[in-house]
């Protein structure tokens, strides 16, 4: 009886092992098989992600080539950024000559990897209306940093959210509807920012970084800017460069400086040294923080940033 007893129960739990192993079986397939239904999209740097991930949210399963907190003008695809670009149903770049400039390190990886124009990658840019970088009006020398514009961002949303509907039109209304409240929140602090830059006084309204990069951002709230070199991908910091600010803040009211998160701050200290001027702080260009960190959204990073150059200028 005994016997018969073990034999049953070894029987009873052979069993319950099969059942569990096909219901594991089953439940990593329809996992797969749910994983493998989103989109695969790249994006080349993390502004442009993260855009990408308040519209797709978890339809798509999202890269980011450059990483957060690294310069995008100049970088070097890892074998993984190839794999993703290769898989890839939509790719989204920034264009205005930023990954194209320089090394053209996304020409070379689109190419690589069989990948065409407005087929498979896009540029989320179009639409934006172009600043060249001083002196040249030409198709290669735009200065790329369109989205320190948040009007420019809600272009960036809204070509980002055309494309994800065309390929994946099923669900077509719920890029739309993310879209709809995405651009809502950044047309609000668009608006707050505008108001508050009207109220500080035109002798201490000028925004002075390292790099040259905020011109569509003096465009779009009537904040001139001054700057240590043009763009991040020529000499950066030379005596002659640091001369010519040092003289040009020496005889204006502004009361505050900014050193971008992406660059090296010492030629910003230089300058606040020789002309007593201080650095009121960080501010984000190129990048959206690490995960976690102040800034680590391209709403929040925009938000650090109009804040905190309205109130060093107010000061």
């Amino acid at each position: 009886m005994v016997k018969k007893m073990r034999k049953y129960l070894s029987y009873v739990a052979f069993t319950a092992f099969i059942v569990l192993a096909f219901a594991g079986c089953s439940s990593t397939k329809n996992s797969t098989s749910e994983k493998s239904d989103k989109i695969k999209v790249v994006a080349t740097n993390s502004i442009i992600a993260d855009i990408t991930k308040n519209i797709g949210k978890n339809r798509i399963e999202l890269h980011s080539i450059v990483p957060a907190g690294r310069d995008p003008h100049e970088y070097e695809p890892l074998p993984e950024d190839t794999k993703k670009v290769s898989e890839a149903d939509a790719i989204f770049y920034n264009g205005l000559n930023l990954e194209t400039g320089g090394n053209a390190w996304f020409e070379k990886l689109v190419k690589n990897a069989g990948k065409k124009a407005n087929k498979d990658y896009f540029a989320v840019s179009d639409g934006v209306k172009k600043i060249y970088l001083e002196g040249a009006s030409e198709k290669g020398k735009e200065d790329p940093h369109a989205w320190l514009d948040l009007k420019n961002g809600v272009i960036y949303a809204r070509n980002i959210e055309k494309q994800l509907a065309a390929k994946d039109p099923k669900n077509k209304k719920f890029y739309k509807k993310n879209l709809n409240a995405y651009v809502k929140k950044l047309n609000g602090l668009h608006s707050k920012a505008k108001r508050e830059f009207e109220n500080i006084p035109a002798a201490k309204k000028m925004i002075v970084t390292s790099e040259g990069c905020f011109k569509y951002f003096s465009r779009a709230y009537n904040v001139p800017s001054a700057y240590i070199w043009e763009i991040n991908t020529e000499q950066e910091g030379t005596p002659d460069q640091l001369k010519k600010l040092v003289q040009k803040l020496k005889n204006s009211e502004v009361p505050a400086l900014f050193v971008e998160s992406s660059v090296d701050s010492r030629p910003m200290k230089t300058i606040s040294k020789e002309t007593g001027i201080p650095i009121y702080s960080e501010i984000f260009t190129d990048s959206v923080a690490k995960k976690g960190q102040t800034g680590d959204s391209y709403y929040s990073m925009m938000k650090w940033n109009l804040e905190k150059i309205a109130a060093g200028l107010s000061q």
